[in-house]
């Protein structure tokens, strides 16, 4: 596939960044070529990029290029805005690699630009949609939006928050989810429900194809009912996940593909590491809610004494906080005590879940953390904040029995007690935490298999590449 150049789209957060630059390097290790492209204003924040044979940058405008937002731009006008300044932007760095020489021939997008794949049709270039939800995500939109028999209610006549889903979706092979359990987007409450439209232009791209692709950030023992739901008309679908990087505890010199992986945000300290190796075969908790979730003080206050009632050390990241304001850390430095724990700005993840000290992953549920925390072997306390991660908690839990959701209270928050419930249930020495533990060894070994030499995700990526980027 020499002669194949790929336009790879992602938007500029954490979770579509992460596989989709991992995605890169398998396009690129199979022969082909990689444009990488995110918004000027994401690029522009990743520390370092560094040089990979076949691997080239750029950027699109999504109008936000300082990276100001404001409060309203989730609106559906704002969204407006989005598709029609991302839609020319990216039509004109197309333009300009043909110019320079470099012509596209196969476009990759990811969630939230569906417009590129519509774009890429006008233009008669052939694409795939990579999914970087979970694959029973996009089944549950694909039950909402399609236009055969999707179950999402609208009221054209009236304001647009009459939208909403049913109380119920029943997708084959899995439980049911109530609405309380969907993508919280789907739900009129949500702050960010108008990018109902954006889930429901995918959908309808993906139907104006004769000939969609998808590629999934799963593997097929994983989700193998959720595959199943997704029923577009002669798609293709490729279970080709988990697309991320080795776990490599001791971070002996690192690749550039693995320094281009981790997509640093923060320079990288070693005293977690050092920490980490100072205590006992999974023994620590590892807490984090990924790149995007705040918590406020008080559910923060909860966490922390919810952690040291346990008795057990954790090691829990915490982004720095704004100018001029207090983070956690310090209202907590006194009472904290090195041999409890450790609080840290950043951490390469899959280096810490992969230490053989974790033994529990406290997490806020996204996508790209509930595979790492899977693929680690590690058992997982879910408290989902928002988007998918309230699907994704259910599935960790009632399906995939790796581990256990937390349980607010009325007003919404999760007590200290609670947590040291369910850090307790996943470690302690009970028949439900062997349960989870004998479960996420299984799981563990099923994805490892799954991306090994003749895996299924190595097979379906390779089928892909015979398919579409062929020699």
């Amino acid at each position: 596939m020499k002669n194949h150049h790929v336009l790879l789209l992602a938007y500029a957060a954490q979770g579509h960044l992460n596989p989709s630059l991992h995605l890169a390097k398998r396009i690129i290790a199979a022969g082909g070529r990689v444009t990488f492209a995110t918004t000027v204003y994401g690029l522009r924040r990743i520390k370092s990029l560094p040089s990979i044979d076949g691997l080239s940058y750029a950027s699109f405008s999504d109008g936000f290029d300082d990276g100001y937002r404001p409060k309203e731009s989730s609106t559906s006008a704002n969204i407006s805005d989005f598709r029609t300044v991302s839609r020319q932007s990216i039509n004109d760095l197309i333009q300009t690699l043909s110019d320079e020489g470099r012509p596209v021939s196969f476009l990759i997008y990811n969630i939230v630009l569906p417009w590129a794949g519509s774009l890429a049709a006008a233009m008669s270039i052939p694409s795939a949609f990579l999914c970087t939800h979970s694959a029973t995500v996009f089944a549950i939109y694909y039950h909402c939006f399609n236009t055969q028999n999707g179950v999402y209610v609208r009221n054209k006549d009236c304001d647009e928050k009459v939208n909403e889903p049913p109380s119920l979706i029943e997708i084959e092979g899995l439980p049911p989810f109530s609405r309380q359990e969907l993508p919280s987007f789907l739900l009129p409450s949500d702050p960010y429900h108008s990018l109902v439209s954006t889930f429901e232009e995918h959908i309808r791209v993906l139907e104006e194809d004769p000939n969609p692709c998808i590629l999934l950030n799963t593997f097929d023992a994983l989700e193998q009912d959720s595959i199943k739901g997704i029923r577009f008309n002669g798609a293709r679908l490729f279970a080709i996940g988990p697309l991320r990087q080795s776990a490599s505890p001791d971070n002996k010199n690192p690749t550039p593909a693995d320094k281009l992986l981790r997509c640093d945000l923060y320079d990288s300290s070693k005293e977690y590491t050092n920490w980490l190796s100072s205590k006992p075969d999974r023994s620590v908790v590892y807490v984090s809610f990924g790149s995007l979730a705040t918590l406020k003080k008080n559910q923060m206050e909860e966490i922390f004494n919810g952690l040291l009632s346990s008795g057990r050390p954790f090691l829990w990241v915490i982004r720095p906080p704004k100018d001029g304001e207090e983070g956690f850390e310090e209202t907590i430095k006194d009472k904290l005590k090195e041999e409890e724990g450790l609080i840290v700005p950043w951490c390469a993840q899959t280096d810490v879940l992969g230490h053989t000290s974790v033994g529990c992953f406290v997490t806020h549920g996204g996508w790209n953390s509930t595979t790492e925390g899977l693929t680690s072997g590690v058992p997982m306390v879910v408290f989902p904040q928002f988007s998918d991660q309230i699907t994704n908690a259910k599935m960790v839990e009632e399906v995939w029995g790796c581990g256990i959701r937390v349980r607010v209270n009325e007003e919404g928050c999760v007590e200290r007690e609670e947590i040291r419930r369910c850090v307790e249930m996943v470690m302690g020495e009970t028949e439900r935490g062997a349960t989870v533990r004998m479960k996420a060894e299984k799981w563990r070994a099923s994805a490892l298999a799954a991306v090994g030499d003749g895996g299924s995700s190595e097979e379906n990526f390779e089928a892909f590449i015979e398919r579409y980027l062929p020699s």
